[in-house]
């Protein structure tokens, strides 16, 4: 792998992570599914 393709990749999948999280917040149902786990653990 040269030089420049390693931080290119990193970021490229830094970027698609992020994509990812922004597309769930869409979705309410997965927002109160994802809130009301973190709510049972305490």
């Amino acid at each position: 792998m040269t030089r420049w393709l390693k931080p290119w990749l990193i970021r490229l999948a830094l970027a698609v992570v992020l994509a990812l999280v922004f597309a769930a917040y869409l979705k309410p149902e997965f927002m109160l599914d994802m809130a009301t786990r973190l709510y049972a653990c305490f």
